[in-house]
């Protein structure tokens, strides 16, 4: 049976802000530095900078929820306006939304995923608070 890192009750508190922006920039939750992701939405499985390992991030589906979530809210009314405001053919407002969407949608995914690791550093979520864990901890 594989043993779960316990966290640590005397650690002093991360901030829980900082570790969000940080990770939302793509780069390190603990020192800021390093590049969280080694790929599009990869996230590397420690840190270049300060050797934080990374690897117990559990993003899952998380990002992708609240990217079309926050998608969606600004598509919606938007699309409404437009449609009041001038009127254009139903393939124009398909095609300008539904490309508005991707790339809003891809450019949202990575800073949402960043700040949900960062989420999960700062609080010590799934194995971050662990005894082992390198600076910051």
């Amino acid at each position: 049976m594989t043993q779960i890192p316990q966290p640590d009750i005397d650690a002093p508190e991360r901030p829980t802000g900082q570790a969000m922006l940080r990770g939302a920039r793509g780069r390190c939750p603990a020192c800021g530095e390093g590049k969280m992701f080694s790929s599009y939405l990869k996230v590397a499985d420690q840190c270049p900078s300060c050797h934080e390992d990374l690897s117990h991030q559990r993003a899952d589906d998380g990002p992708a929820y609240l990217t079309i979530l926050i998608v969606s809210h600004l598509g919606a009314p938007l699309l409404l306006a437009a449609f009041i405001a001038w009127r254009p053919s139903a393939m124009t407002l398909l095609l300008s939304f539904s490309l508005g969407a991707i790339v809003l949608s891809l450019a949202l995914l990575p800073l949402i995923k960043g700040a949900m690791v960062g989420l999960q550093w700062a609080r010590r979520m799934h194995g971050f608070g662990g005894r082992s864990s390198g600076v910051g901890a």
